[in-house]
Parts: structure tokens; sequence; C-alpha cells
């Protein structure tokens, strides 16, 4: 029973950070309309930016205190991931206003491809370190219930923790101030919107801005734990399972769907992986889906679309 809960916990812990990763996708799906392919090269770009000025801080400022330090790089790649959110509205968005969603779509492929290049030109294409910090040393808990206890890694735990509280802050956020209503009205229909004084653009600047936000935390975690390569977009795209087992304008759901999906695939890697030759933590939650989507297309708590004749 320990070794069930171990595992059990180290899926949900992995889970919340696929739905701090998801919530990128719902924000920006729900204000425009655009399931945003680029939000993994996002969440690279981001740890990229956090990891370099980590570094250069340092060199620049001639100071080396490590909370400092990365205060202030945490600043300048927030700021950075806003002035890109800015651009995208500015450059492309802007020029794409109700146009088809498979335009808009192929304008965030774009958008994905040119930020992971990018991103390699003024970064670098090296593995990097992000150290905010976190613990790594493990825990043992509930030693008086179970035999030895139950081994923990602080930092998933503090990891976990820290996406839990961005998840549900943003939620909070979309759900109940003036700008997160805005949001709802823009992405219920843009032109209607625009007819009562709702500025399309700003909202989609600040929309893609909460978007960076999450993927600069998203990517400064998983950069913590497995350091900052190019899988880390792939990594996020993870999170796709997460987005549409949930319901791709479902907020709750993008919580729900990455506990679901990260507990599913540790449980199903740990114990029905050696009786196949492992590798079901890959696929998992396609299939997963896939499974949902015949029964329940809209997702788990996405708006059923009924069609009047």
């Amino acid at each position: 029973m320990g070794f069930f809960l171990e595992t059990l916990i180290g899926g949900l812990m992995t889970g919340m950070l696929y739905s701090l990763v998801a919530l990128g996708f719902v924000l920006i799906f729900k204000a425009s309309g655009v399931f945003n392919f680029a939000q993994g090269a996002m969440v690279l770009f981001a740890a990229l930016a956090m990891a370099r000025f980590s570094e250069w801080i340092p060199q620049v400022l001639h100071f080396d205190i490590k909370l400092l330090d990365n205060l202030v790089a945490f600043a300048a790649a927030l700021a950075l991931m806003i002035a890109v959110a800015w651009l995208i509205e500015r450059l492309c968005l802007r020029k794409l206003v109700n146009q088809e969603g498979v335009t808009l779509l192929m304008a965030t492929l774009g958008i994905s491809y040119f930020m992971d290049g990018f991103g390699q030109t003024i970064f670098g294409s090296d593995i990097y370190k992000i150290d905010i910090g976190l613990p790594k040393d493990p825990i043992f808990l509930l030693e008086s219930v179970f035999q030895g206890g139950i081994l923990v890694g602080k930092e998933d735990l503090y990891a976990a923790a820290i996406a839990a509280a961005l998840v549900i802050a943003l939620a909070a956020f979309f759900q109940y101030t003036s700008t997160g209503r805005a949001l709802r009205a823009v992405a219920d229909d843009h032109q209607a919107a625009q007819s009562i004084g709702i500025p399309l653009s700003r909202v989609w600047v600040i929309v893609w801005s909460v978007a960076g936000f999450a993927a600069l935390v998203a990517g400064m975690i998983w950069g913590s734990k497995l350091g900052v390569q190019f899988s880390l977009a792939v990594l996020a795209l993870k999170a796709l399972p997460v987005v549409i087992l949930g319901g791709l304008t479902s907020v709750p759901g993008a919580i729900v769907g990455g506990l679901i999906v990260g507990t599913g695939e540790k449980l199903s890697e740990v114990f029905i992986g050696p009786l196949v030759g492992g590798g079901i933590e890959i696929w998992f939650g396609y299939v997963l889906v896939l499974l949902v989507l015949l029964v329940r297309p809209q997702g788990l708590f996405g708006e059923r679309i009924i069609d009047r004749v």
C-alpha cells in the first residue's frame, strides 16, 4: 500500500505541472478561439530566458546573492514574455482577426517553430541549469502508518505546491475579475465584444502575457528538475491530452485532466508496464483521451455543442 501511495502522490505532483501548462492552452483558446500549438515552445523559450538571465545578471550587476539573482532574472524573463506576447498580437494576430480557425492554428505553428529557432539563436543550444533553491533531498511521510514511510521528493512537493497555487490564482483571475469577464466575452463572440467597446487587441495581449507567465513558471520548475534542454518543448506538449480530456474551454477541466493523466500514466507505467515491456507512460494520456472522446467529444468539462435546426 505504501508503494502504491508513493506512485499515486508522484503522479498527482506531475499532474499539477501538466495542469499548469494546459492552463496556457485553455486561456488562449477561451479568449481567441485559437488552439495554441506554440505553448510548448513558450515553455522552452521562457525556461531558456530564466536560465541564461540567472547566469548573466550576477556578471552585469556584480553581486552574487542567489535569491536576488533569481528574482531579477524572473522579472527580466517575465518582461521578455510580455514583450513576446505584444509582438505576437501586433505582428500576427491583429492581421488575422475573424479569420478561419485553421488559419490561426497554422499561425501558432509558425510561431512555435520561430520561437524554437530564435531561442537557440539568442540563448544558445546547450543544456542549462536553473537553481531556484528548491531542496533536492527526499523526505519520508506517514512513517507511523507504513513501515519505512512514503518516500517523497521535497523538490516535487514544492513544485506541485507552486503549480497548484498558480493554477488556483489564474482560475480565480479568469472567473472573478473584470478583465477575466472581458476575456470570456471575447471568447464567446469577437465581433459582439468589439461592438460593446472591449478592445480585442488589448485582451489578446493580456491573455498571451498570462499564458507566457504560466509558461515561465512551468519552464522554471521543469528546468530545475530536468535541466533546460530542447526536449522541454516536447514534454510540455504532453499537456495536449490534458486539455482535450478536460475540455478546451474549461479551467477546472485543465486541473482535473492534469491530475487524471499524471496519476494514470504513473500508475500504469509502474504496475502494468513491467507486464507489457514498459513505455505506457508515453502513450497513456493519448489513448485515454481517445476513449473519452468516443463517449464525450467535448471532453469531461467542455460545453456541449447543440445545433438546432
